[in-house]
């Protein structure tokens, strides 16, 4: 079998292998770095789902196929994906292409390995807990522990995860048998991942306390205390407060001091969701948005988000220097983490995640900081703010365009104003049409009609969702630190263009 004629792969051909990494490497940096990042090409080459599956032929079949065929299908991915790198992707909270990092995203994958052991990975051990100990100090805290998770969800449901282990350690033996009903509180502006990690972890949906927000969404702390009040008369037992700093659809910073007060009132553990807006803290302008977040327990922070690190790139953090995480996650596999090894096993920091295999994400941020310094970075989180405060100013110049609210962070969300609306306020039906504007016998909503015509231009993306009793308004998210000021002149006249017959 041996010696029978050899498939069609590059098994065993190493120069066929390179010259096939270094053609696709060429249409990476033509079509992804170059031409994804160009103002010039389209955000998108929108295709129907079906249309999509033919152009792709995405079949398997039993034979291979040449190297110059599989070339043409890399370079048919790129043409046909998002490029979110684009300086008019403005429609989720990570965009941008930073090169540094792209770098270290390369390397990691070429790498191929595994966080779990300092045997297979001691370059990433020791930069993981480097970095880690700097994003730790920024928070304030000058000890602690954390790890790289896969994506800032996973982050905020360890924490649960983590919270319940503190207070009932018998949990992780017993399960759910051990534990009393509990209750955990967040506001109803808090990320959608705070539920699904209570469900997940068989605590139930139940089991998650909403707090009231005000006008600007920051959780109330005084209904918090109400809150924490009914659940303990109703016979259930709290444990963890979760705030927001950067929610997802306005920006808001929930007021952790006043919460931090709570929690300390109430022996409950304070974890706070920074995921979105973790990276102000990089800024002396503005970090004072996140007043209070030395009291917390745990953060999560994703730098994939405002520094632009590349996805993903999520950090859990604590202050704990217990081992807590070891603790609550590990199960001391004995052909993984064996104890009579040559080196330091508290360097095999696998067990402290619930996973067994774990990329490596600490590079990508290592290499960019390395490259950009904190003053860089600082700057880049600086120019956001910058950008979407002229945003801000010239969007209130122009007719047509009308604030949810004035921003803090660099979520800008606003509603577009057809021509047909223009000038009627002041009617009592505003609102509603508004929201809903009458064309030919049907009621098709502004943004969704907007947000269809630019993704079939393919000329930008910007995200919409309604919020509380407002219809659907756009949430620009100004995050890529190439955009600039005529990024943000673009937008406005796009839209104006898209939306002048409506």
């Amino acid at each position: 079998m041996a010696d029978s004629k050899p498939l069609l792969s590059l098994d065993g051909d190493p120069m066929a292998a390179e010259a096939l990494l270094q053609d696709v490497f060429g249409i990476v940096v033509d079509e992804v770095v170059r031409k994804g990042t160009s103002a010039s090409e389209k955000v998108c080459e929108w295709k129907e789902p079906e249309e999509l599956k033919q152009l792709l032929d995405l079949e398997l079949r039993g034979e291979g196929e040449s190297q110059q065929q599989i070339l043409e299908r890399c370079r048919a991915v790129i043409h046909y994906s998002v490029k979110t790198c684009h300086p008019r992707f403005f429609n989720q909270l990570f965009s941008g292409l930073d090169p540094h990092a792209l770098a270290g995203r390369i390397i990691t994958e070429s790498l191929n390995t595994s966080q779990y052991t300092y045997e297979i990975a001691p370059v990433f051990v020791l930069m993981e807990e480097e970095v880690l100990r700097k994003l730790r100090a920024l928070v304030g805290w000058s000890s602690g522990d954390g790890v790289f998770c896969p994506g800032g969800s996973i982050s905020n449901m360890y924490a649960v995860n983590l919270a319940r282990y503190q207070r009932y350690p018998d949990c992780k033996q017993r399960g759910l048998r051990a534990l009393p009903p509990l209750a955990l509180f967040t506001s109803k502006e808090c990320h959608y991942s705070i539920k699904k990690g209570a469900a997940f972890l068989g605590l139930g949906t139940d089991s998650v306390r909403m707090v009231k927000a005000d006008e600007r969404g920051k959780m109330i702390p005084e209904d918090l205390e109400r809150q924490i009040s009914l659940a303990e008369a109703e016979g259930a037992v709290p444990f963890l407060v979760s705030a927001t700093s950067g929610t997802t659809v306005l920006g808001a910073f929930d007021p952790l001091e006043a919460i931090a007060d709570v929690c300390q009132r109430h022996g409950l553990w304070l974890h706070v969701d920074a995921a979105w807006g973790g990276s102000v803290l990089l800024s002396q302008t503005h970090r004072h948005l996140l007043n209070g977040i030395q009291r917390a327990d745990s953060v999560a922070w994703n730098p994939h988000k405002l520094l632009s690190a590349g996805l993903q790139c999520s950090a859990l953090l604590l202050r704990d220097t217990s081992n807590l995480l070891k603790r609550c996650h590990g199960s001391q596999a004995s052909y993984l983490f064996q104890q009579d090894k040559f080196y330091d096993v508290a360097l095999d920091t696998g067990d402290k995640v619930v996973q067994c295999g774990r990329r490596v994400d600490c590079l990508k941020l290592w290499l960019m900081w390395k490259a950009q310094g904190g003053q860089g970075l600082e700057r880049r989180v600086d120019q956001a703010f910058a950008l979407a405060r002229y945003l801000v100013e010239e969007l209130k110049k122009r007719e047509g365009f009308e604030l949810v609210m004035e921003p803090e962070f660099v979520n800008v969300c606003f509603w577009f104003v057809p021509p047909s609306l223009r000038g009627k306020k002041g009617s009592p039906d505003y609102s509603e049409r508004l929201a809903k504007l009458q064309r030919e016998a049907r009621l098709p909503q502004v943004a969704p009609v907007l947000k269809e015509r630019m993704v079939r231009k393919g000329s930008m993306m910007i995200g919409y969702q309604p919020h509380g009793s407002c219809g659907n308004f756009f949430r620009m998210v100004v995050a890529n630190p190439a955009l600039t000021r005529a990024d943000m002149d673009f937008l406005l006249n796009e839209l104006e263009r898209l939306g002048q017959d409506l």
